[in-house]
This record gives C-alpha cells, sequence and structure tokens, in this order.
C-alpha cells in the first residue's frame, strides 16, 4: 500500500541535489536526524533542462538507505518512455512535467496503476490551465518556483498567483491534491508561498546551509 500524503498538512521536502554527490547517504541522514519525512530527488535529462543528474540507479541506492518518503521529480523530454524504471526503483511519489508533448493522462494512470502517488508540474511561465485536464488524476501539483535546471537560483514571486489559482480549484472542486513548490524556497520566501496555499516546500540550499536544521525543518511543518 502506498503510504498516505497526509493530506492537511505542511510538510517539507529537502532536496538531495543540493547534499554532497559523493556521499548521498550524508544528506541523508541530516535530513532524517532534522525530523524530515520527505526527500525531494531531481530527476534531469539534459534536454528537457540543462542539466544532468540522478538516474533510476540512485534512486534505487536512496530506497535502500532510508525510510523517508521519496519525491521523485522528473525533468525529462520524454517521461512516459522512463517512468517504469522510477516506479521500479521504489519511489512513492512521481511528479512529470505539463510542458513536453507526451501522453500525459496515461502516464498519470501508469504511476497510480503501480501503487505510487502521481505529481503533475508547472513551469514558471505555463499558465494554470495546462494542468486543468490533469487535476482529478493528481495527488500534487507541483509549481516551480524557478525555472528548472539548476539549484540555488532565486524565488519569482510572479508564481505567486498561479499558487493562489490552484488553492481555488482545489476548494472549488473539493479535490485532495497537495501543493508543492521549488525554487530559492527559503524562510524568507516561506511566508509567501504558504499564504498563496502552498503546503509542501522543497528546499535545498537553504536547508542545507541552514545551522539549525531541525528548527528549519519545524518552521516549515507548523
Amino acid at each position: 500500500m502506498k503510504p498516505s500524503l497526509a493530506f492537511g498538512t505542511r510538510c517539507i521536502a529537502p532536496s538531495i541535489l543540493a547534499g554532497n554527490h559523493a556521499n548521498l547517504s550524508s544528506g541523508l541522514r541530516e535530513i532524517e536526524s532534522a525530523g524530515a519525512r520527505w526527500v525531494h530527488i531531481d530527476i534531469m535529462d539534459g534536454h528537457f533542462v540543462p542539466n544532468l543528474t540522478f538516474g533510476p540507479k540512485t534512486v534505487e541506492d536512496i530506497r535502500a538507505d532510508t525510510p523517508l518518503f521519496l519525491d521523485v521529480h522528473l525533468m525529462l523530454e520524454a517521461p512516459h518512455r522512463h517512468v517504469q524504471a522510477f516506479l521500479d526503483a521504489g519511489a512513492n511519489l512521481v511528479s512529470i512535467h505539463v510542458e513536453p508533448e507526451y501522453d500525459i493522462e496515461s502516464t498519470l494512470r501508469q504511476i497510480r496503476e503501480a501503487g505510487v502517488h502521481a505529481g503533475i508540474v508547472l513551469n514558471p511561465d505555463t499558465a494554470v490551465s495546462a494542468v486543468l485536464p490533469f487535476l482529478d488524476h493528481v495527488d500534487l501539483v507541483l509549481q516551480m518556483t524557478v525555472f528548472p535546471g539548476f539549484g540555488g537560483q532565486s524565488f519569482i514571486e510572479s508564481t505567486l498567483p498561479n499558487l493562489r489559482k490552484l488553492q481555488q480549484l482545489r476548494r472549488e472542486r473539493n479535490l485532495p491534491f497537495r501543493i508543492e513548490v521549488d525554487g530559492g524556497i527559503d524562510l524568507q520566501t516561506l511566508k509567501l508561498v504558504r499564504e498563496a496555499g502552498a503546503d509542501t516546500f522543497v528546499s535545498g540550499s537553504a536547508f542545507f546551509k541552514s545551522p539549525d536544521k531541525r528548527s528549519f525543518v519545524s518552521t516549515f511543518e507548523t
């Protein structure tokens, strides 16, 4: 049975992309000891985004190394061709972008039929209308608050109206999907995105640079 997303609660998902790639286990231990329950894993293909990161084997090894909820974000030009490998690797949640041309509904169905939570992702310049056909088929909507590809970027404040619209749609349709944000999320931008409707927060550089990670996590989740 897939683990519960505990709708109605706030959750931080520290991004292992900002950790030490030569020792991912140390980053996972930092996340665990801080009291976080999720880890965000960015998968980049060098085509949809201008960077390369992790593959299915890395996710499989992370799965064997931690009890954390694996929040896997596929930044791929053709996610439908690779999604099964990440399902097999042990992801708990797989999120796919709305921008590339492929059968999105079928790919979301594949994820959910595998007993894994499904998410849909919007880039900062993508209208919320692009995800409307899929809201009944997802457990989470991820609003990128930077353009994907590299960590450590500055938060794009013009994404806030999208978050408010997603929150409005969630209420109007009485749907239980979580609203996640990723990019430039720190203690300063947290207030903005929470007020706009986000309940799930990806934080990379800010988390790993925090001198008191347990307090950092507590601030995000209370």
